[in-house]
């Protein structure tokens, strides 16, 4: 099924409790000008950014009121907030990044609307989409910052320090994951001198690895699936078993720890176990970039910093927020991207990108996780 119609507002809101902004001025500037869009925008959409609304109006775009964002657009787009019913409007398209895979059931009153429904972290990572590849943006940067806050709070250094005084010896970071957070951690901290080891269950990571300068930790035994779009995938008992004691070992004598693995709809694995972290030397650091979904540490706490036996535990799947220009930089590119594809390929039957990304589609579930979980049979 496709959309009837194609939709000529689009409307930008802020989004709760994130200070990213999906759409920035110059990108703005060029849906107003080349895909011949009207655009509305909540007052304040740049704030946190120090960006004034005078900019989104120099650039084409119309400031509204929320409500009347809602009544007039057709397209409505935010980072993650979760609508409430009354604010949606009937065959609105609202476009997003809202994980559904994990948070599944928040799409009712969007369903119940006959909204349609776009994700973009469902885009499957071809080559075609990697524009609009929000994911490899966010993750990108949540590396980097994984490292740089991680710098902040460990108690000694990342390079080797030479002085007259001593030497002091360069701090040892072990990354639990390859993908793509996990590759910018690994050139961020030999960029800051430390020594690297790297673990994941994907041995086609290894090369990647070490072309960087890490050490590849690697156990037998793994499973690894073309279908996987580039994630790890569940393993079995036996390996789950020898991988624990082989990242138990490595833990202990490292001083940083950043983990960012991660399986798509499923409860993030668990690489780090209690017994790791008490072996840890106090001062010492894990961030758990898998968080939000459980966490790959026994003991994180999503969205909260924690002390355990003198050992700093980060639990946060955002962390590209914390660089927000930045992040907004690139998601801008990514939104004005998939915005721009969509105008030319909406009317295809089957594109792969938007029926690959679309959740809804005038209230009808389109996506097979939906399918299967909530249509009946």
């Amino acid at each position: 099924m496709s959309e009837n119609t194609q939709a000529k507002t689009i409307g930008i809101l802020k989004t709760p409790n994130d200070i990213r902004v999906c759409l920035l001025p110059k990108e703005v500037k060029r849906l107003t000008a080349e895909l011949k869009y009207n655009i509305l925008f909540e007052s304040g959409l740049g704030d946190s950014l120090q960006i004034k609304d005078e900019e989104y109006e120099q650039a084409g775009a119309t400031c509204a009121k929320r409500e009347s964002i809602f009544e007039k657009s057709d397209t409505i787009v935010s980072i993650n907030h979760t609508f409430s019913e009354v604010e949606i409007k009937e065959n609105t398209c609202f476009i997003g990044i809202f994980n559904p895979l994990f948070y599944d059931t928040k799409f009712e009153n969007y369903k119940n609307n006959q909204a349609t429904v776009y994700s973009l972290d469902l885009l499957p990572r071809t080559t075609l989409a990697q524009s609009m590849d929000v994911l490899s943006s966010m993750a990108s940067l949540a590396g980097y910052r994984a490292v740089i806050k991680s710098s902040e709070i460990y108690n000694g250094v990342f390079p080797m320090f030479t002085t007259a005084a001593g030497t002091l010896t360069p701090a040892k970071v072990l990354i639990l994951g390859a993908g793509v957070a996990g590759l910018q951690a690994i050139a961020t901290a030999r960029r800051l001198g430390a020594v690297v080891e790297a673990f994941d269950v994907r041995k086609s990571a290894g090369e990647e690895v070490r072309s960087l300068g890490a050490t590849f930790i690697e156990v037998e035994g793994y499973t690894e699936s073309s279908s996987a779009g580039g994630y790890a995938v569940e393993q079995s008992e036996e390996y789950q078993k020898k991988q624990k004691e082989l990242i138990h070992n490595h833990i202990r004598t490292a001083n940083i720890v950043i983990s960012t693995a991660n399986i798509p709809g499923r409860k993030a694995p668990l690489l780090i176990e209690t017994r790791s972290v008490d072996a840890m030397m106090p001062g010492s650091v894990i961030v758990d970039l898998a968080a939000e979904q459980g966490g790959n540490c026994e003991l994180s706490r999503n969205k909260e910093t924690i002390q355990h036996n003198g050992v700093t535990i980060i639990g946060n799947s955002n962390l590209s927020a914390d660089i927000p220009a930045a992040a907004s930089r690139l998601l801008s590119n990514n939104f004005f991207s998939f915005l721009k594809y969509k105008q030319k390929a909406e009317n295809s039957v089957d594109d792969p990108l938007l029926s690959g990304s679309k959740i809804l589609d005038n209230g009808e579930w389109t996506h097979p996780h939906f399918i299967n979980k909530f249509q009946p049979a």
